[in-house]
Parts: C-alpha cells; structure tokens; sequence
C-alpha cells in the first residue's frame, strides 16, 4: 500500500543506496546530514562499494557501511543483500538506477521507498518518486528527499579528516620535500578519459609558469592514483625539460591512501586538475578548486567563487562523451589563460 503522506512518518532505520565512482559517492554526503537533521534518532546505513567505504570513514552521519564487493558472483551476491534486509529497514532511498541499488532497494522491504522518477516496471520499486532538481549534484540528489519535506540549502560534500591523518599528511609532504612556508598547489592531470584529459604538455607548461611566476615559493604535489605513475613520471620529465626546479615537484615514493591524498590535498593552497574526484574532495575540504572539465557537465561544480572552471564557449559543450577526435573543450584552454586563473586564485585565498 502506497503511502501519500510523509509529514508525521519517523523512520528508526534508513538505508541509502549509492554506488560507482568515489566523487559520486562524496556528492552523496549532504543527504547524510540533511537526513540526521530531519530525523535525528534514525540510523543511517550506506550500501556502497568497497572502494568508497575509506573515504567516508570518520563522517558521524553514517552509523553503517555495506559494501559489496564484485566478482562473488550471484549467489554470494544474493546472500548479502539477505544479510543487509535483515537490518529492518523503515526507509530506503536509491539515488541511481543501477541493478545492484535497485536489488537493495527491493530486497530491503522497507514500507517506504524513495527513488528518483522512472518508467514501468521500475517504478513499481518505489512507494514515492520525485524529479530530480537540475543543479549542482548534490542539489540533484538531495532533491529527490522531497517527499520527506527536506531541501538543499547550499550543503556540499564532506569528508572528516582526524588529526593523526593530517599530521600523517603533513609529515608525508615534509619528506617528499615540501618546503616550509611553500605554497603547495595539488595537481592531478590524469583522467581514464581522453575527453576529461588536457595534455601533459600544457600541465607541464602551466606548472612552468606558475613556478617562474609572481607568487613566490610555490610547490606543486603530483597526484596519482594506482596504476598512474608512468603518466606522473612523464609530467614530471616534461616539467624538467621546461626548467621547472625538481625540488618544486613533490612525488610520494608510492602512493598514498585515498584518506592520506585526501590529508595531503587539505594542505594546498589551491588544487587544479580534471573533472575526477579530486576536485569534489577540494570542494569538501574547502581547498579552492581551478577545473578544466572538458566534455564533463556544469552540474560537477560546486556553486561558490572558490570553485573556477575553464570551459570554452562551445555549441557542443558539455557533451559528456567517452571519444572525441577533436576536443576544443581541451584544446582551447591554453596553460597562460590557466595561469592567469590560478595566480588570480593565490591572490585572492591569499587576501
């Protein structure tokens, strides 16, 4: 039987359902706190996968992870989602229409079921649907808590850093060479996508400028994901061969941890970098962000002033597409006007 009414609805336990990249995952953080504030007795619970689970340790929304872990197979699959229903859920909210969150949904049994708007016969998943409000993501997604009578209010992503981990950060930094009183800027250049990913010669060239520019003694931290290091060694040689300074160039012997990265970001003065999760991770941490999106959508960046892209003015922009054999979205943005943007950065979190 479905339910109309919400107002005097009071859920002990919910359960959210998000899976896919880390930056999806972080987007999803402010509906953990607009669900606390609405129902500050309920137990929030997350079904997730295993790679997001480290970064969002520490928030005190989430009460309880269920991570999935792929390749069990479907039987193994099945006798977790029995395992996770067993909880008693009175909510349930899936923000994707993926199969593995639309199986929790339904294998959750809980007598109220929310979901964005869809078709037969995946709507009969849900006891109340509403539209997802275009937006920023989190907008997007914190939109569709509407039926509970929530609404985004500017809330943004959240990671919750311990200070043991920014001391461990710190002390990474210091040995990989930072300097003290160096403005650190955070550089990620990598991206799986060709359409998201300007190339490493003007990151080089950009980082030459930056580092021959105005602004002092600047240091430039390197991120790398795993698998990433043959891109990172072929930035830094390009870097090199502009006449950037090699001790300008900060590159952890091996790769830190998605919460160590995240204690090392916090500690910049300003990231730059793709459309990848790094820049939701400036955006919660309050690190101010210059982004070079290429075909990714505006619906990524985070509304304030401290949060800049560079996105030409193109009739086929955005496009979000995987293959593109030529990118002006990329192409267009040179490493002066990047630099210009990201000095006028330093200026201003400086004053």
């Amino acid at each position: 039987m479905r339910k109309a009414d919400l107002s005097t609805f009071e859920p002990r336990r919910i359960l959210v359902c998000q899976q896919r990249q880390i930056g999806d995952v972080l987007l999803a953080t402010p509906v953990f706190r607009l669900l606390h504030e609405r129902f500050p007795q309920a137990e929030l619970h997350l079904f997730t996968e295993e790679k997001c689970v480290p970064l969002l340790r520490g928030n005190p929304f989430i009460s309880v992870f269920h991570a999935i872990r792929k390749g069990t197979g479907f039987p193994g699959q099945l006798a977790f989602y029995r395992a996770v229903a067993r909880c008693r859920f009175d909510l349930a909210v899936n923000f994707q229409q993926l199969p593995r969150c639309c199986l929790m949904t339904l294998f959750s049994r809980a007598p109220v079921r929310l979901s964005s708007t869809c078709g037969f016969p995946r709507s009969r998943l849900y006891t109340h649907m509403a539209a997802p409000a275009p937006g920023y993501a989190c907008q997007t997604k914190a939109s569709l808590l509407a039926p509970l009578g929530i609404s985004w209010n500017g809330e943004g992503p959240e990671i919750f850093l311990a200070d043991g981990e920014r001391q461990e950060a710190e002390a990474l930094l210091t040995s990989a060479g930072l300097r003290p009183g160096a403005r650190l800027v955070s550089i990620d250049s990598t991206h799986r996508r060709a359409t998201k990913r300007w190339p490493a010669e003007r990151w080089a060239r950009l980082i030459a400028l930056l580092a021959h520019g105005p602004a002092g003694d600047m240091q430039f931290l390197l991120l790398r994901g795993p698998g990433e290091d043959p891109e990172i060694s072929h930035l830094r040689a390009l870097c090199l061969d502009m006449g950037v300074d090699a001790a300008a160039l900060l590159v952890p012997p091996s790769v830190p941890g998605i919460r160590l990265s995240a204690a090392c970001l916090a500690r910049a003065s300003l990231h730059i970098g793709g459309c990848s999760a790094p820049r939701h991770m400036a955006a919660a941490l309050g690190v101010p962000s210059l982004v070079i999106p290429g075909a990714s959508g505006p619906e990524w960046r985070f509304p304030s002033p401290m949060h800049r892209e560079l996105r030409p003015a193109l009739p086929c922009q955005p496009c979000s597409r995987t293959e593109c054999t030529d990118p002006q979205c990329l192409l267009r943005v040179t490493a002066e006007e990047a630099a210009e943007a990201a000095l006028a950065m330093l200026r201003g979190a400086g004053s």
